[in-house]
């Protein structure tokens, strides 16, 4: 299983110097395997150190936190010996040693020429950050690229990555999504599916489905176990709302997230700021702020904390908690469910840090996303997500704010791909209307 992270890692490793890297990412995305596996197979050794399997190793940071002081404690609890200047050392789960995370700027610092990875599942709720003395990326679910080349179809990926525009390869493409639009791009779900392909179509699905459940449920216990100051009981109440809410709508944007209604006796965004931020911190939900009247850059001077789309980080899990079947999903008149279309391409752009991502409102016309190019433009970008293209927000958007080029998503083929101005793209294409059509 390849991760498009993996070229950026082997260009840190590349530098003559270099921070430690801080891989942050929800739990089960696959963090691990992308050091351990991918990373650490350019590695002569790799010492592996999980401070959420192992807590007791946590005492190779309890005195001095200089490199050599360090390397040298791990060496004697794990029985390893580290070669500094070739070996990869990766620290797991290291939120649960803070004195860890606070070593690693004495790694920046004093040890440049070494290899140190970290990773985390709760980077984002440490009290103490080492600001400046890493080198951060986050690591979300597989993208529609990387679930196309765990499938093994080189010549499907090799269409995809060409941008093919063909009847042959729309057909084949769309179906491939609609199967993404069921597992998601958790690594384990994606491997279930794949390995599983000489099995019943009801065997992968189950399979699928169960880990799903199982998912979903560790996530809820880590609500209990990392929640802090914040209430347990109402992170689970925004977490269980944000599919229901997303599903509340047939044949229009998602709306915004209401806050009534979540928790008893909690009606207002003050009162569940604290539970977003958390789920947010912890790459559980995604955020979208609608922006109105005609948006200028940069969008973010625009948004309110307070007016918010929530979605989830993982398409196969919204799914999952909706009860939304394989069979359904799969069938023709299926396109109605326009917010599947619309939380897939939000998980797309996130994935290539567009977070949080803005939308824009005016009377009845929405568009579900808005981006700045690299000139500072601000570009509409229309989701349809079935054959119907007719788009009446868009041609409110154009009359209202006159952009240079607009982008539609759609269940069709597309426009042809000389088109500069007015491009449709089908849906499977998400990542294009960033890495492509947008120049950033």
């Amino acid at each position: 299983m390849q991760r498009l992270l993996l070229e950026k890692l082997l260009l840190w490793k590349a530098k003559p110097a270099r921070k430690p890297l801080l891989i942050d990412g929800a739990r089960q995305t696959g963090k691990t395997y992308l050091l351990q596996s991918l990373l650490g197979d350019s590695f002569e050794h790799v010492l592996r150190v999980d401070f959420l399997e192992s807590p007791e190793m946590a005492e190779a940071f309890a005195g001095s936190l200089t490199p050599e002081e360090v390397i040298v404690n791990l060496e004697l609890l794990t029985g390893e010996q580290f070669n500094p200047i070739t070996d990869l050392l990766i620290l797991d789960e290291i939120g649960e040693c803070p004195r860890a995370v606070t070593a690693l700027k004495y790694f920046a610092e004093k040890a440049p020429q070494m290899y140190v990875a970290a990773s985390g599942s709760n980077i984002g709720l440490l009290n103490a950050f080492p600001v400046g003395k890493v080198e951060q990326h986050n690591l979300r679910p597989l993208t529609f690229r990387e679930f196309l080349i765990a499938s093994g179809e080189t010549t499907l990926s090799k269409a995809f990555a060409s941008q093919a525009n063909s009847a042959a390869a729309h057909s084949k493409l769309f179906d491939k999504l609609t199967d993404y639009y069921f597992t998601g791009g958790m690594p384990e779900a994606v491997r279930i599916w794949f390995d599983m392909k000489e099995h019943s179509i009801i065997e992968r699905v189950q399979a699928v489905s169960n880990l799903h459940s199982d998912l979903v449920s560790g996530y809820q216990r880590d609500f209990g176990k990392y929640s802090g100051k914040v209430d347990a009981g109402l992170i689970e109440a925004v977490f269980s709302n944000v599919p229901s809410q997303l599903s509340s709508v047939i044949d229009e944007s998602v709306k915004r997230f209401k806050f009534k209604g979540i928790h008893e006796r909690k009606s207002r965004y003050s009162e569940l700021e604290s539970a977003i931020t958390w789920l947010d911190k912890c790459r559980l939900v995604l955020k979208n702020y609608p922006i109105d009247g005609t948006p200028r850059n940069p969008l973010a001077a625009y948004q309110k904390q307070n007016m918010v789309k929530l979605f989830m980080f993982d398409v196969g899990l919204l799914n999952h908690m909706l009860g939304v079947s394989y069979r359904e999903i799969k069938q023709q008149g299926y396109e109605y469910k326009g917010f599947i279309a619309e939380s897939f391409v939000q998980q797309e752009f996130a994935a290539q840090g567009i977070d949080p991502t803005f939308s824009w409102g005016d009377a009845r016309a929405e568009i579900e996303f808005i981006v700045a190019d690299d000139q500072g433009n601000i570009i509409p970008i229309e989701v349809k997500s079935g054959k119907r293209t007719r788009a009446k927000s868009l041609q409110s958007y154009i009359n209202k704010c006159a952009p240079n080029k607009t982008i539609k998503l759609t269940g069709t083929q597309g426009s042809s791909p000389v088109e500069r101005h007015n491009i449709v793209l089908p849906l499977y294409y998400s990542e294009y209307a960033i890495s492509r059509h947008l120049k950033r």
